[in-house]
């Protein structure tokens, strides 16, 4: 544990380092951008993290008068959109709209050409992501403990699916049933709609779902939603407890998603876009925009969102571990 934690206040020094320190932005801020600017997305168009950068580059490109543009780049988990940005110019021109895998995950899981903490710096996490324990309509529970009771009446038979293997969904769930000592088969998928949509015809049973993925399909009826991993409730669905509250304090899983630039990028820079993003998310009809993906709006600080990363790379490093997949 020591050692863990001495582990953890190195990568929060190194990521503040990177970021920068907040105070008055120098002229030569002023000045930028002076040409187009470019939000990197490590997955195809269309989904949740194409749709925040395009949310966020037309609040961008509207506050500062210059193009924003949103270049997908799926592969490799992220990765290749990942090493594109590690190795772009620290000029402010290069912008990473990541997600938490790439950065906590893949890393741990995969020999990858980029560094998580030494080829970025933090600018700000525009929202966070809770999951949602999702299981088809037909299964016959409610609640989180009525869930445990019914797997455990069947040991080693239940399934459970997944966006595959080492993805957020299937690690956050692994620590669920580790912590309720249940035995579940995992059945992992391209991606999480594939699962979503094998839950909805009933082929598994349950899956830890992004809420933004699950929502629709719980509003139509198709799957009922009976827990939230985050640490509080979400908005959407208040009426659904946390995990936490179920019986497990102290669970608390997330995914996010977050500015990030390449390491050495000039603070004045950092700091500018970083209090843009702040702006950007009390924004009534931006904000509101995040809500219907299913993102709780966040636009924390660069120092704010080094210590997030920090504390996660430490939280899913473990998880990899537990479930025995990182490569060896």
């Amino acid at each position: 544990m020591r050692r863990l934690t001495c582990a953890l206040k190195s990568i929060i020094l190194l990521m503040a380092l990177a970021a920068g320190t907040a105070g008055p932005v120098p002229a030569a801020a002023q000045t930028y951008p002076s040409r187009p600017v470019t939000i990197v997305v490590p997955f195809a168009a269309g989904g949740n993290t194409d749709n925040i950068a395009r949310l966020v580059a037309q609040y961008f490109g509207d506050k500062l008068g210059q193009q924003f543009i949103v270049e997908d780049r799926p592969g490799a988990a992220g990765a290749i959109a990942a090493e594109s940005v590690a190795r772009a110019p620290a000029d402010g021109y290069t912008l990473f709209m990541a997600v938490l895998p790439q950065i906590a995950i893949v890393p741990a899981v995969h020999k990858v050409r980029y560094d998580p903490v030494k080829d970025f710096a933090p600018i700000s996490a525009i929202g966070t992501n809770p999951f949602v324990l999702a299981v088809n309509k037909d299964v016959p529970v409610k609640t989180i403990a009525e869930f445990i009771a019914h797997v455990r009446a069947q040991p080693h038979k239940l399934s459970y699916g997944s966006g595959g293997v080492g993805s957020l969904n299937h690690l956050s769930m692994a620590l669920f049933l580790k912590r309720a000592g249940l035995d579940m088969i995992h059945v992992p998928y391209k991606g999480n709609a594939p699962a979503i949509a094998d839950l909805v015809a009933g082929h598994v049973p349950v899956v830890l779902s992004t809420l933004s993925d699950a929502l629709p399909q719980a509003q139509a009826g198709a799957i009922r939603l009976i827990g939230v991993s985050g640490d509080r409730r979400a908005p959407q669905i208040p009426s659904v407890p946390t995990i936490a509250e179920s019986g497990f304090p102290g669970f608390n899983t997330l995914t996010w998603n977050g500015l990030l630039a390449p390491a050495g990028t000039p603070d004045d820079v950092i700091e500018r876009l970083a209090k843009l993003s702040a702006e950007a998310v009390k924004d009534g009809k931006l904000a509101e925009r995040l809500a219907n993906l299913g993102v709780d709006p966040l636009g924390n600080s660069p120092g704010e969102f080094a210590a997030m990363i920090a504390a996660d790379i430490a939280l899913w490093g473990e998880a990899v571990k537990a479930a025995g997949i990182g490569e060896q």
